[in-house]
């Protein structure tokens, strides 16, 4: 048996999430297809790191799977899967790994971004792959305010109902506030784990900031009182993306 690991790469605009669901497109069952036409198995288990939902993209996805197949080398794997899959998801690498290695279980650190474009006009390209704020955002005052969610804390103000956590305290390593070329703005979290729409309700609450609706000196009573009321609004899918997951 062997236990294999994917890093993928996937647009989410036309998904309806990472999740296998029935009679709905899905990148897990996508990607099981394919590996089942490759090797002729009836089931695979696809495991990922975590799920995401409908519209949000990945740049370093992780999944591993186990097989009995022994026929294909491990350097094929990648472009033979490739061939099966829709354009939208691709296979970035293909790894043999001890059998103990669980996606979830042995994830150490993810790392998401959320893209803001803060132009003017929206893009009619990159329209799917970011969240468009045409009021001009105050960025100093948002990487002042970001700085607050670093640490360990409750995110209980910072999740969507829905979640099947039991406990909503979080670390997050590094918390980032970056300026790019034509007005876009990266708000970047490192964290060693992240509640259901969580990053996009942080990325709403930033956003608040920098339209001046919420005080900086604030976020760390928004925190405290755990009270989602109090948090920004949760922005849309189209600007998150899972870049990478450490072990």
């Amino acid at each position: 048996m062997r236990n294999i690991r994917l890093t993928i790469e996937y647009d989410g605009k036309d998904f309806n999430g990472w999740q296998k669901q029935p009679k709905k497109l899905n990148i897990q069952g996508e990607i099981e297809r394919a590996i089942c036409e490759l090797t002729g198995e009836e089931k695979v288990d696809l495991i990922a790191s975590g799920r995401t939902d409908a519209g949000v993209h990945a740049l370093g996805q992780i999944a591993n799977f186990k097989t009995d197949n022994e026929s294909i080398p491990i350097d094929k794997w990648a472009l033979a899967l490739n061939s099966k899959l829709k354009k939208s998801i691709r296979i970035l690498k293909a790894e043999e790994v001890d059998e103990r290695f669980h996606s979830r279980y042995t994830c150490k650190k993810k790392t998401y971004r959320y893209v803001i474009n803060n132009n003017e006009c929206e893009s009619a390209i990159y329209r799917n792959l970011e969240y468009h704020m045409p009021v001009k955002l105050d960025v100093d005052a948002m990487k002042k305010a970001i700085k607050y969610f670093e640490g360990e804390h409750d995110f209980k103000a910072f999740k969507s109902s829905g979640t099947s956590s039991k406990s909503s305290v979080r670390t997050i390593y590094s918390a980032e506030i970056k300026e790019m070329e034509n007005n876009r703005i990266y708000i970047e979290l490192t964290g060693n784990g992240f509640l259901y729409n969580m990053v996009r309700i942080i990325a709403g609450t930033l956003v608040d900031v920098g339209m001046g609706k919420i005080d900086v000196d604030t976020v760390p009573k928004i925190i405290e009182d755990k009270d989602r009321t109090k948090a920004g609004k949760t922005l849309s899918p189209s600007g998150l993306f899972l870049v990478k997951v450490e072990y």
